[in-house]
């Protein structure tokens, strides 16, 4: 992976900077809009210039991109950019049989990344008088609904847990679907984040949240903590340990949750961690929790992307629809009069 800090030209760096250390953005945020937009100048000089047009686009180097290549830029000239990724774009790049296209989800993130820079060099820093993309569209995406587990799929999951690491590993997806964390959070947990019959939350962007844990946190957290080895070093504050005695990785805890999703008999190619995650707020929405309060528990910046759970099919909804007094009024079918 390459360094931004090295590796891009300094009015990108200056951007780059500002989100990591002023936004507070993660490293792989900032990561990828680095590469979001290394592309995308990459891509912009070759069109300029016929001298690379035999060049792939990892071949370009962008360090001599400055203010007036970047206020050149065009509308037109991005939304040749979103063609080029529609169509043209390698969809894994280390792949030899891979396609070709990028979805409109990845090419939306991408508009963002550009958008969020211009912005900033408009906005932000004054240093272009004209936006090129202020008023771009982003492309339509599919609205799909997200997928969860049901209560008794939810319950499975949790029976199945063994292996050597069963306390471990219970208590991870216990939280995952009461607490609805984010991997990323959960891999961050510290001994000391946990706080009587709460969790100190580190949440996206440093944001900090406490989480109130119920009966089944408690139990299943100190189950773990009473066969949880003491260790020294770095990590020695890391709540899970993986069984080398680190921090658990990330990669650990999806392939700990496919292996419990696949002893449960559930299928693995379709859920995930981040699926727990949505099978937590479902569940508390279909238990007639508040939406205000799922998006508290969530950490979520916005109340309309926790809105999104209250469209699932909801129990709750079609009790309500049964109780309706005409729910069994039906068509008494007449005999046809002679005219």
């Amino acid at each position: 992976m390459t360094d931004y800090r090295y590796d891009a030209p300094q009015i990108l760096r200056d951007f780059l900077s500002y989100h990591e250390t002023i936004k507070a953005h993660s490293k792989r945020t900032v990561d990828e809009y680095y590469l979001d937009l290394r592309n995308f100048f990459r891509y912009m000089k070759q069109i300029r210039n016929p001298q690379l047009a035999q060049k792939s686009l990892d071949e370009i180097d962008i360090l001599d991109v400055d203010l007036d290549f970047i206020a050149s830029v065009t509308l037109t000239d991005v939304y040749g950019y979103m063609t080029y990724l529609s169509r043209d774009r390698i969809q894994h790049q280390n792949s030899p049989r891979s396609e070709y296209g990028l979805n409109a989800a990845s090419r939306a993130r991408k508009i963002a990344t550009i958008r969020s820079f211009y912005n900033y060099l408009t906005n932000k820093m004054h240093l272009l008088r004209e936006n090129p993309v202020k008023d771009m569209d982003s492309p339509k995406l599919k609205k799909t609904l997200p997928k969860y587990l049901t209560l008794d799929e939810s319950l499975q999951l949790l029976q199945a847990v063994g292996g050597k690491n069963q306390e471990r590993d219970y208590c991870i997806l216990t939280l995952f679907l009461n607490c609805g964390l984010r991997i990323s959070e959960l891999i961050g947990l510290n001994l000391s984040d946990l706080q009587g019959e709460s969790l100190r939350v580190l949440g996206k962007g440093n944001k900090v949240r406490i989480i109130y844990l119920n009966d089944a946190c408690q139990d299943a957290l100190k189950r773990y903590l009473a066969v949880r080895r003491p260790i020294t070093g770095r990590d020695q504050n890391a709540m899970f340990l993986s069984s080398r005695n680190e921090r658990i990785s990330r990669s650990m805890v999806h392939s700990m949750v496919k292996k419990q999703l696949e002893a449960a008999g559930l299928d693995s190619s379709q859920y995930s961690s981040h699926k727990l995650r949505h099978t937590a707020a479902t569940l508390m929405l279909q238990n007639g929790v508040d939406v205000r309060a799922v998006q508290e528990v969530l950490g979520h910046d916005h109340l309309n992307t926790t809105e999104i759970y209250t469209h699932i099919d909801n129990e709750s909804l079609r009790i309500a629809a049964k109780a309706n007094p005409l729910s069994n009024v039906k068509l008494q079918k007449k005999p046809q009069e002679n005219e």
